[in-house]
């Protein structure tokens, strides 16, 4: 959007110009979605219960999401029988957003903490892990929501797949692996209370990164628009 405008700041359609691109944007997206969904129907065995972390939705995406779109591909194709989703402290998208849309498709879900995710996989409730990415390197390290290293390390130990799917806008180009992407630390009032209410002391530190960077060995595929991608990845071409 930024290129659309220095190209045409000196229009006077700058407006409709930039009005254009947005909405070839999002339809780009819609149909990124889609295809994503459509792809990730390769990764069922079975009728499968998964587990997901975050938002990855229509609520965060143009269209019906990343992770999410295969989520509900697969359940319109029969695929899915259970979704598990991690709350997602401390922003809560998976109880606040992920729960919301799962119920809004008819999907059977229940919600649980981050922290029981292993228990759920010692107990064979989980037959993989699928989550989105903000930002994927060229060797496929994949950054995402805090809590989602912790799920691909556990996927590991109980030799359970963990996918990830997002759209090649999500590849960066310019980095070549995840030792590259600089993450953000976030106020400590995002642990410490939750909806205004203190659930702690004020006073106290905290350690509050917003991502993790997920290592590409521990990443069993990568779901793009255009195919499903496996280790070793390699973006440059």
């Amino acid at each position: 959007m930024k290129n659309i405008f220095n190209e045409n700041k000196t229009s006077k359609d700058l407006y409709q110009i930039l009005l254009s691109e947005a909405i070839k944007i999002h339809n780009e997206d819609i149909d990124k979605c889609k295809k994503i969904g459509e792809n990730g129907l390769m990764i069922f065995k079975k009728k499968s219960s998964v587990l997901t972390h975050c938002n990855t939705g229509k609520l965060a995406t143009g269209g019906d999401g990343t992770a999410f779109s295969v989520i509900k591909t697969g359940f319109e194709k029969g695929l899915i029988e259970f979704v598990y989703a991690d709350e997602t402290r401390p922003l809560l998208q998976g109880s606040r957003l992920t729960a919301y849309e799962l119920k809004k498709n008819g999907i059977p879900f229940a919600v649980q903490t981050d922290s029981m995710a292993a228990v759920l996989m010692q107990q064979n409730k989980v037959d993989f892990v699928i989550t989105g990415a903000d930002r994927i390197a060229l060797n496929g390290d994949s950054a995402n929501k805090i809590g989602t290293y912790n799920l691909a390390v556990l996927c590991n130990f109980h030799n359970i797949p963990f996918y990830i799917a997002a759209p090649t806008t999500t590849i960066d180009r310019e980095i070549a692996s995840g030792e590259e992407i600089e993450i953000e630390f976030r106020n400590k009032k995002e642990i410490f209370t939750i909806n205004g209410n203190p659930i702690t002391q004020e006073i106290y530190q905290a350690f509050s990164p917003s991502f993790d960077v997920t290592p590409s060995h521990l990443i069993s595929g990568i779901i793009t628009e255009e195919k499903v991608h496996f280790f070793p990845y390699n973006f440059i071409q």
